[in-house]
């Protein structure tokens, strides 16, 4: 039974790939694009769950073999431009909300909670995602990875987020997927909540410190009776 006995947050931060969309089909058929250019060999859908979430530079570096990743920061940008073009083509093909994740959003607002976007995906990616697939609700505040700004697991960029939202850390719930949300609300002082339907396994959440890990959206704010 979803868990009962906790006081509501004053906002929510959620992460986006793997939390509040999945779009694992179109990230892994840009990054296959890049690489099949090049006659090296594509990746499963399954292995871009672990290539995701640390942010697009990672990512096409992990899309190459051993050996043959790019050699220079020049090569690495020319690349990271390339992938960026491709996610341009796909980005909206099979892209979408989770099961749940209307509701919770619907909930959430029933309860007053501000809610927040924070991905290490391109922040106008992010932008473009959230716009095009979560319409329905008013994001009090939409980051992706933005110049100067360090990207998750870094705590910078969530507590930024709280101050526009004006609440304290601490009055923030930290949503997401991965090890690195999981580190990215623990490092900002936020109450953590992992959740299973992404890309990561429940161990691995608990195991960075997620303070609550659940296995769908109705968990996170349970329907009122």
């Amino acid at each position: 039974m979803p868990e009962t006995n906790f006081d509501f947050p004053r906002a929510i931060i959620f992460d986006l790939d793997g939390t509040l969309l999945d779009t694992l089909e179109d990230l892994a058929n840009s990054g296959n694009a890049v690489v099949a250019k090049r006659g090296l060999p594509t990746h499963s859908k399954e292995d871009y769950k672990v290539f995701i979430g640390d942010g697009m530079e990672n990512l096409v570096q992990r899309i190459f073999p051993e050996g043959q990743r790019p050699a220079s920061e020049e090569e690495l940008a020319a690349i990271l431009e390339e992938y960026k073009s491709e996610y341009e083509k796909h980005w909206n093909e099979t892209t979408r909300a989770f099961d749940g994740i209307p509701e919770l959003l619907d909930r959430a607002v029933e309860q007053g909670i501000k809610l927040g976007v924070l991905s290490n995906k391109a922040h106008e990616f992010t932008v473009k995602c959230v716009e095009e697939f979560l319409p329905d609700w008013k994001w009090d505040v939409i980051f992706g990875q933005r110049d100067g700004v360090p990207q998750k697991p870094a705590p910078d960029a969530a507590i930024e987020a709280a101050a526009v939202m004006d609440v304290s850390p601490d009055e923030c719930w930290f949503v997401g997927d991965s090890d690195v949300d999981v580190q990215t609300g623990v490092n900002a002082g936020m109450t953590t909540i992992g959740v299973t339907w992404g890309f990561r396994t429940a161990e691995e959440l608990r195991a960075n410190g997620a303070t609550r890990v659940v296995d769908r959206p109705d968990e996170i704010i349970p329907a009122q009776p």
